[in-house]
């Protein structure tokens, strides 16, 4: 169990009426809990899976592999049908579980984690061969470190962008949204939408109203924390359209066909819950939830997501 909060009173009185009930001990400082690595500093705390992952190259083997600057090709896409399938697919199972697991911490491996988790039923050998560049690409990172600063603002911002017709097989696109507070991320999302959208706009659209949910939703827990936003949340995309589609009180004729619950985002608008701000998309950098990009944008990205390096958990590090 973790026990935090600011009242070191309340947090020892709590402990008190636990030991009476049951028999417990006092590990002291959280450092590990559930494979989850957690290191204070002056300057903030850093959360990472480092054991979990070199655990997870170890059981694949692939100690000795040469890492890799990506973890999937760029330009490559995965169908349900490529090639021979596995002859056993636990492994693949296995493998896909302690990736989704490993999210927790690394938001950089979302997207691929995401898209070859579709393949768990009938994995084939060129899947496979997938999920080891992924667990290749984590060799050469493992030591990356999820940041979290104190002292920041507690303003919630948030990106929202979309891969339109993204699935080969299914052409449904793949919404991606980053939550942020101050400047540590704190929330992000990559899946497949549930319907097949008929225009980038309409995909831009239903990836905003999802982060909207989003938003909705920390802003309540924030408030209830004792940290209520007073400023409307910026939500910032990049189709300028949907932003018009959004802004208008009047949808437009190609809106009809979209469901009720994604107009929601409308009353948060017009509620200054959320104000839309337009960004290039070249800072757009929800877009590695979206898509396989190339080295140099990937590593961009990364760098915006508060992952660090190894050296920044020591006092000047960073």
């Amino acid at each position: 169990m973790v026990i935090t909060g600011s009242d070191h009173a309340s947090i020892q009185q709590l402990k008190q009426q636990l030991q009476a009930s049951f028999h417990m001990k006092d590990l002291g400082n959280l450092h590990y809990f559930l494979c989850l690595e957690v290191h204070s500093t002056s300057k903030g705390i850093f959360l990472h899976q480092h054991k979990y992952a070199k655990d997870l190259i170890s059981m694949v083997g692939l100690e000795s592999a040469n890492p890799v600057d990506t973890p999937l090709e760029v330009n490559v896409k995965y169908h349900r049908d490529d090639g021979d399938l596995l002859p056993d697919p636990l492994l693949y199972r296995q493998l896909m579980g302690s990736l989704n697991y490993l999210t927790i911490t690394r938001p950089d491996i979302s997207f691929v984690v995401q898209q070859v988790s579709q393949f768990m039923h009938s994995p084939c050998h060129l899947h496979l061969a997938a999920v080891r560049r992924i667990i290749r690409y984590l060799k050469g990172t493992s030591h990356r470190r999820l940041f979290f600063s104190v002292g920041i603002s507690l303003q919630l911002s948030a990106y929202s962008d979309a891969d339109w017709a993204g699935c080969p097989d299914t052409r449904r696109s793949i919404t991606g949204w980053r939550m942020f507070l101050g400047s540590s991320l704190i929330s992000w999302k990559s899946k497949k939408q549930a319907r097949v959208s008929k225009s980038s706009t309409e995909s831009e659209y239903r990836a905003m109203s999802a982060a909207c949910s989003e938003i909705l939703w920390l802003r309540g827990l924030l408030a209830e924390l004792g940290f209520p936003q007073t400023e409307p949340t910026s939500l910032y995309a990049d189709n300028t359209s949907a932003i018009q589609i959004v802004a208008n009180p009047i949808f437009h004729e190609r809106t009809k066909h979209i469901e009720v619950d994604c107009h929601s985002i409308g009353d948060a608008y017009d509620d200054r819950i959320i104000s839309l701000p337009h960004v290039s998309t070249q800072l757009q950098v929800a877009d590695i939830l979206t898509k396989v990009v190339p080295r140099p944008r990937h590593q961009f990205l990364v760098s915006k997501l508060m992952l660090l390096d190894q050296a920044c958990q020591f006092e000047g590090g960073c």
